[in-house]
C-alpha cells in the first residue's frame, strides 16, 4: 500500500471518509463520469463495509471477512440485488486502490450474492398508457406535461435523461431526441408524431413562461428546471386523475415503451439501442414481459388452453 486506507477524515457532505475513499469517489466522477446519484451509491456502500469490517482497516481484509460482510447483509434483508450492487461497488473500489494504493489483492475477487427471484418490471397496457396521454390543455403546465409524458412513454427516456434535455436536443425534422445517458454516453432516439405535436406545443407554451434564457427544455412555473422528483409526482398525480389503477412513475413508462416495442417488432437488438442499454442481458428482461403478455392472450383464447374438469 502508498497510503493507508483506514485514516478517517471529515468531510461533512459525505460523513466520515478517507483519503482514498475520497480519491475514489473522485474517480467515479471524474474518470469514469458516473451520475452523481451512483456515486453516492457507491461511497454509501464502501462506507457499509468499513462498519462491518469493525477494527479491521479495508486494506486488511480478506475473503472471508467479504463473504461474512455479505451474509450479514443478507441476514438484514437484502435481498440479491441490492448485494450485487454492494459488491459490485466493493470490488471497483478495491480496483482503484490496486491502481492508486498499490493493494495486492481483492478480497472481492469471486464472491458472489445470493441469487433472488427476478422481478419483472411494471408496465402500463397500450389502452392505459393511451388513456393517461388524454390531459387538458388548459394551461401552460398541463401542456408541459404531456408533452414530458408523451416522450417518456414514445422515446422510452430514464428519468435523469429527461431532465437534462435541452430545446435544441429536439430535432422535428429528423423526428428524433438527442440523449445522455449513463456513462455520459450519448445517443439518438427516434420520436413518435404524437410526442412531437405535443412538444411543438409546449414549446410555444413555454414563451408565456419566464424561462428568460434558461437552457432546459422542461421548466416550473417559474421558468426554473423541472426536477426529478417534481416530475414523479406530476406523473402520479395525472395517472390518479386519469382513473388508472396502478401505481404510476417516470420509469413505468420507459418499461412501457420497451414492452409495447418488442411485442411489436419483435426486435431485441433495436429496443436495446433505443434504451441504452450496455448489455442485452439487461433488455432481455422484456422478452418475459412479450411472454406474459403473449400467454395471457392464448389463456383468454385458445379452446384448449385450459383444461376442463370432467368426471370419469
Amino acid at each position: 500500500m502508498k497510503r493507508a486506507v483506514h485514516a478517517p477524515a471529515q468531510d461533512d457532505a459525505l460523513g466520515p471518509v478517507d483519503p482514498a475513499l475520497a480519491g475514489f469517489l473522485a474517480y467515479l466522477q471524474r474518470e469514469r463520469r458516473l451520475s452523481a446519484h451512483t456515486v453516492q451509491n457507491y461511497g454509501r456502500d464502501v462506507r457499509l463495509l468499513r462498519q462491518l469490517a469493525g477494527e479491521l482497516s479495508l486494506d486488511k481484509l480478506q475473503t472471508h471477512h467479504i463473504r461474512r460482510a455479505v451474509a450479514a447483509l443478507h441476514a438484514r434483508g437484502l435481498n440479491g440485488r441490492s448485494l450485487a450492487r454492494a459488491l459490485s461497488a466493493w470490488r471497483s473500489f478495491y480496483n482503484y486502490l490496486a491502481r492508486d494504493h498499490g493493494l495486492k489483492h481483492n478480497p472481492c475477487a469471486g464472491v458472489r450474492p445470493p441469487r433472488s427471484e427476478r422481478r419483472l418490471p411494471d408496465a402500463l397496457s397500450p389502452e392505459e398508457a393511451a388513456r393517461l396521454m388524454q390531459l387538458p390543455a388548459d394551461d401552460p403546465l398541463a401542456v408541459r406535461d404531456r408533452a414530458i409524458l408523451e416522450l417518456l412513454y414514445s422515446s422510452g427516456l430514464r428519468l435523469s435523461e429527461l431532465t437534462s434535455l435541452k430545446p435544441g436536443d429536439v430535432d422535428f425534422r429528423e423526428q428524433t431526441v438527442r440523449v445522455v445517458g449513463k456513462g455520459a454516453k450519448t445517443r439518438v432516439v427516434p420520436v413518435g408524431r404524437f410526442a412531437l405535436e405535443a412538444l411543438r406545443a409546449w414549446l410555444a407554451a413555454r414563451t408565456s413562461l419566464p424561462a428568460g434564457d434558461e437552457p432546459a427544455l422542461f421548466v416550473n412555473r417559474r421558468g426554473k428546471p423541472i426536477g426529478a422528483r417534481a416530475v414523479q409526482q406530476r406523473v402520479q398525480a395525472w395517472a390518479r386523475r386519469q382513473g388508472l389503477p396502478v401505481h404510476v412513475h417516470p420509469h413505468m413508462l420507459r418499461h412501457s415503451f420497451a414492452s409495447h416495442v418488442l411485442q411489436s417488432s419483435g426486435d431485441l437488438r433495436a429496443v436495446q439501442e433505443m434504451l441504452g442499454h450496455a448489455s442485452i442481458s439487461t433488455t432481455q428482461v422484456y422478452t418475459h414481459l412479450d411472454w406474459q403478455h403473449l400467454a395471457k392472450a392464448y389463456d383468454a383464447a385458445h379452446p384448449r388452453a385450459k383444461r376442463k374438469s370432467s368426471k370419469a
